[in-house]
């Protein structure tokens, strides 16, 4: 599983660098160790992931994607985390597991997947019975998303951009449409119809999370209304006002505020008035940097 990383194509990027053999490609980690910055309950996430215990949230450092906006921009460029060994991420999934989690959330996992899968296997056959929930940002190969069939119980996938200029302009990935759409389509069909415990806890489906961005209403839309057309309500949406006006935006402007009530609330309206049912929304307070937890290796 790990020759993957000798030619490393994980992610629609292609990187194409051996890894194993200290090159970093867009993802910005090498070797084939796991950089984690954070493995604890997390309690900010929809009510069906996190419920009342928590959802066993693993931070991975870097990422395929690097929106401009990123929220966790400590670790999304590589930087903040301890490197583990596949055995302690295994160990991890179940001890987060013997801390009551409703199920085991990757964060940003892309670019870890062979070692994943290798912790999970593990894991799973020391024990480990909760659901795995694979938080992504939505920029998928299918190819990749394949190998993962049968470990992986619930997506929660982020989905941007329909526009391929705006996905150029904060994201670098003016393919992001494509690739997400797809990789979706994978989601959804390894998944099928959600399924909930009796505590309310999705323990298989897809929840698309959709973060609305200052000044992209019509972005947003068209969006919503794909995704409505296509899936109906077979998948749940999130649809998120968080979007967080940090440093790392000053040079873009136009997105460089957060996002208004009044925003927020249209496109809600036009959500319900697509027929959308099954979905998430949030309320006021969450567009601030209290909302971005402590990457300080706890639980690694």
């Amino acid at each position: 599983m790990l020759e993957l990383l000798k030619h490393c194509t994980l992610c629609p990027r292609e990187c194409g660098v051996n890894r194993l053999a200290g090159q970093k490609g867009r993802c910005s980690v090498a070797g084939d160790t796991i950089k984690v910055a954070r493995a604890a309950l997390h309690y900010w996430e929809e009510p069906c992931i996190s419920g009342a215990n928590g959802s066993g949230a693993v931070f991975f450092s870097g990422c395929p994607l690097g929106c401009v906006y990123c929220q966790n921009r400590e670790i999304s460029r590589g930087q903040a985390g301890k490197e583990i060994s596949v055995s302690r991420l295994s160990e991890i999934f179940l001890e987060l597991q013997q801390q009551k989690a409703h199920n085991i959330n990757l964060v940003t996992p892309t670019h870890y997947v062979p070692q994943i899968i290798l912790a999970l296997q593990k894991a799973k056959q020391n024990g480990l019975t909760i659901p795995v929930v694979f938080n992504c940002g939505g920029y998928e190969k299918v190819e990749t998303l394949r190998l993962l069939e049968g470990l992986v119980d619930v997506y929660l996938p982020d989905f941007k951009y329909v526009s391929a200029e705006h996905a150029a302009r904060y994201s670098a990935a003016p393919d992001y449409f494509e690739h997400a759409k797809k990789a979706l389509a994978e989601m959804v069909h390894q998944t099928g119809e959600a399924v909930f415990d009796c505590h309310g806890i999705m323990t298989r489906g897809v929840i698309v999370r959709h973060l609305l961005l200052p000044g992209m209403a019509k972005e947003s839309k068209k969006l919503l209304r794909y995704l409505h057309r296509k899936y109906g309500n077979s998948i749940y949406l999130s649809i998120m006002n968080q979007f967080t006006s940090l440093e790392n935006v000053k040079d873009y402007p136009e997105i460089n505020r957060t996002i208004t009530q009044d925003e927020y609330d249209r496109i809600i309206d036009f959500a319900v008035n697509l027929g959308v049912e099954n979905g998430f929304i949030q309320e006021g307070g969450t567009a601030d940097e209290s909302f971005i937890p402590p990457f300080d290796c706890e639980g690694v």
